[in-house]
């Protein structure tokens, strides 16, 4: 019967895609997956694939040609060209766990390291960061590389290769193995089936692409040297920024699946070959995986996503999954990448920035916010002058010509500084000052014309300025300069993805912050720093902004850590990430929310922002097998049946879901999260003791209340001793008031005097008399 259940719930879930995707004469690319590789034989995988396609082909050699990949080295599974009714007909199987329509993802798009503690001071440095790694390998999911970069150069000191690597740098056009690959950059691979089914051919004219591992977009140049770069000295964009570049874990070596193409500039990346990259990548041999891509809200179930399930096996070989989780901020619930077995990355400021004056008639100077290189002079105009209601769009132009103006424009609802550079640009402008609230203002490289960044009460100064002005003012525009140590940092950037999950609120989502603002690594010398034809600078580092960056910040601690641990499961190096992360900014203040004038919430930053010496010596851990995520899978509606088919047999697991009792908020994560409390709940949790294990050690336990709720942690005092360093606890919440649809936060710290193990509790009481579902 639960079989049916489940069947039911894949077939409709399937109907449901098929009715959006089109009618059941039409071929689209689906993925099936079968769960664990039974065989352990990629042969023999193989050739159960061709047989499953064969029986809704009418001939196996029509089952061979539709077959675009067969996952056969690290789980079972294949993608292919199916109708609708054929797709159906396989979801109906009961070897088959799921099949779904391969998706299209999108990409999420210095001194960021010494921001985080890992200092090239001699006198301060962390040996950790320069003596280990070496053995560790990062897999990064992007772009590409471009290999001839500093910063996949080899130094001098690296060891050979290790022998457990099993992967390999594929030729491809204008990458030949023998030059490319090296003691730091091992592998590189590139993924092209499943984007050339959606998209056609790749482009090559007017569309600037590699077919090979080489990178042409530069956001995977840009990732991997920022997780594990080498170091470089020296390195700027244009004199701005300047001083020693490197990955967290420089001395790591980096292997590349190149699964994202570009299309016009921007990066795509299909289900079909990410879970292609998955297949290699596990099998390889790659320790940590830094994904910075995704879909945005409504998510699909976990087994019908390709980085789920990809992640899901990473998870069950001991390998940490890194996802960036998403630019959709400041709204709620649009958090991506949001499963239990892997992290999911939002993004923060780092304490730089790049001051740029404006000087107005060589007597009024305002300070703004960019990244420019050259001074600008001209004249300052106002929108009105050039756009329907002085609102910067396209099609407010009312065709009058701008030249030698520099616009001043301001934010209204729905206009983001992109759509006021495409107008002036078009216009003929010279520059854009644009006027956005306080908590937007973040300097960029100008993507289509120079671009300041100014707050409100600046920009209406500015306008003020040039209204009483009986002709046009002479605006002074001077290069960027950079200042660190001046702005309040960290802050939650404004469009990074915010919580709670829209598919599983009781996991605490996003996990982490890092810095994803203005980060400065590597680029592609030959691709333009703006990627717009026009731009003609040729640079080999750029700065770039995003979730995509702040995602490779925490791959390349986590490498660290495994470098140093290297024992430690995925969910222990996250624990240790998430328990020691830290949530007042430089100031001593609370983090601030941008988009807002508040202090950040676990939705915006979950644990807080990450603290990579902290994460080294976490005094206690959250630790999680495979087996302690089935009661989230049975809880998610998962079978026993069916979690047999993806979960590595082991003794003593039990995937009988009538055997798993309580909410998903007992599994054991260095977060709690209920969100719908209507009465008095007990949560477990058990933590494992990995300080010092020589002698005997006392924690205390203290919990700050979320409004409204009462929190009675039992025991309050857990004593570790050499010979059992594994406790247990409880915690009690217990509403206080009559609520509903209201999130309070609170948190559980343990402490033996040095250590801090701090754990966010997010509680929504939901128990208003009126309440309804």
């Amino acid at each position: 019967m639960a079989t049916c259940h489940l069947q039911s719930f894949w077939v409709l879930f399937l109907a449901v895609s098929l009715y959006f995707a089109h009618t059941t004469s039409t071929s689209h690319v689906y993925i099936v997956y079968l769960g664990i590789n039974q065989f352990h034989d990629p042969i023999l995988t193989s050739k159960l694939h061709i047989q499953v396609l064969s029986d809704v082909f009418a001939s196996e050699e029509d089952a061979k040609r539709s077959i675009l990949y067969s996952y056969s080295n690290s789980f079972s599974g294949f993608s292919a060209k199916l109708s609708s009714s054929q797709a159906t007909i396989l979801a109906r199987m009961d070897k088959v766990v799921s099949v779904f329509r391969s998706k299209t993802l999108k990409l999420h798009t210095t001194r960021s390291w010494d921001f985080l503690g890992l200092t090239l001071d001699e006198t301060l440095v962390t040996p950790m960061e320069f003596t280990n790694g070496q053995d560790v390998v990062v897999g990064i999911f992007d772009t590409g590389v471009w290999p001839e970069s500093e910063s996949f150069q080899e130094k001098p000191g690296m060891r050979p290769i290790p022998s457990s690597w099993k992967g390999v740098c594929v030729e491809g056009e204008k990458f030949e193995p023998a030059k490319a690959c090296n003691r730091k950059l091992i592998g590189a691979r590139y993924y092209l089936k499943g984007f050339e089914q959606e998209y056609g051919p790749l482009n090559m004219s007017g569309n600037p692409e590699y077919r090979s591992a080489r990178d042409f977009l530069g956001h995977g140049t840009h990732t991997t040297s920022t997780a594990a770069g080498s170091m470089v000295k020296n390195a700027s964009f244009f004199g701005i920024g300047q001083g020693t570049a490197r990955g967290g874990a420089p001395w790591a070596r980096v292997a590349v699946y190149k699964i994202c193409w570009g299309i016009n500039g921007v990066g795509s990346c299909t289900e079909a070959d990410i879970l292609a990259a998955f297949d290699d990548a596990l099998h390889d041999g790659v320790h940590v995986i830094s994904a910075s891509f995704g879909a945005t809200p409504p998510l699909s179930p976990f087994f019908a996503s390709s980085a789920d399930i990809g992640s899901f096996h990473a998870m069950q070989l001991g390998i940490t999954v890194v996802f960036s989780a998403g630019n959709d901020g400041p709204e709620p619930s649009l958090v991506q990448n949001v499963a239990p077995w892997s992290l999911c990355v939002a993004a923060s400021t780092i304490d730089r920035s790049f001051p740029t004056e404006i000087v107005l008639d060589s007597n009024f100077t305002i300070m703004g916010q960019s990244i420019i290189s050259k001074e600008i002079k001209g004249r300052l105009a106002n929108a009105i002058t050039y756009f329907v209601d002085g609102v910067c769009s396209l099609g407010n132009w009312n065709r009058k010509l701008a030249t030698g103006r520099v616009v001043l424009c301001f934010y209204t609802p729905g206009l983001v500084y992109e759509i006021a550079q495409v107008a002036v640009k078009t216009a003929k402008g010279l520059g854009l000052i644009f006027a956005e609230p306080f908590t937007k203002p973040i300097a960029d490289v100008d993507d289509d014309i120079p671009t300041l960044h100014v707050d409100i009460n600046q920009g209406t100064i500015i306008g003020n300025y040039l209204a009483e002005s009986l002709k046009l003012p002479v605006v002074q525009i001077s290069p960027s300069k950079t200042i660190i140590g001046k702005s309040p940092a960290p802050t939650v950037v404004y469009f990074s993805s915010r919580g709670p999950s829209s598919i599983s609120p009781d996991i605490l989502k996003p996990d982490i912050t890092a810095p994803g603002i203005n980060i400065l690594a590597a680029w592609p010398p030959q691709t333009p720093p703006t990627l717009q034809p026009s731009d003609d600078r040729l640079v080999r580092w750029n700065f770039q902004s995003g979730t995509s960056m702040s995602c490779p910040h925490v791959s390349g601690v986590g490498a660290l850590l495994k470098s140093v641990h290297p024992g430690w499961s995925p969910a222990a190096t996250r624990s240790a990430i998430m328990t020691t992360a830290y949530t007042r900014d430089a100031s001593h203040d609370s983090i601030l929310a941008g988009g807002s004038m508040a202090g950040s919430t676990p939705f915006d930053m979950g644990a807080g922002h990450i603290n990579p010496l902290k994460a080294m010596d976490p005094g206690l851990i959250y630790d999680m097998k495979t087996s302690d995520y089935i009661l989230f899978l049975c809880n998610t509606g998962y079978t026993q049946e069916q979690i047999e088919r993806i979960v590595l047999p082991s003794s003593g697991v039990d995937t009988n879901c009538k055997n798993m009792h309580g909410p998903n908020a007992n599994i054991n994560y260095p977060s709690i999260s209920v969100p719908n409390l209507r009465s008095p709940i007990t949560i477990k949790r058990t933590v494992r003791n990995v300080g010092c294990g020589k002698k005997t050690t006392v924690y205390f336990g203290v919990a700050k209340e979320p409004d409204g709720v009462e929190v009675v942690i039992w025991p309050r005092v857990l004593i570790f001793s050499p010979s059992k360093q594994e406790k247990s606890y409880y915690v009690t919440l217990k509403p206080l008031k009559k609520s509903e649809g209201r999130y309070d936060f609170g948190e559980i710290v343990w402490s033996d005097g040095f250590h801090h193990v701090r754990s966010p509790l997010v509680v929504l009481v939901n128990n208003s008399d009126d309440f309804t579902i």
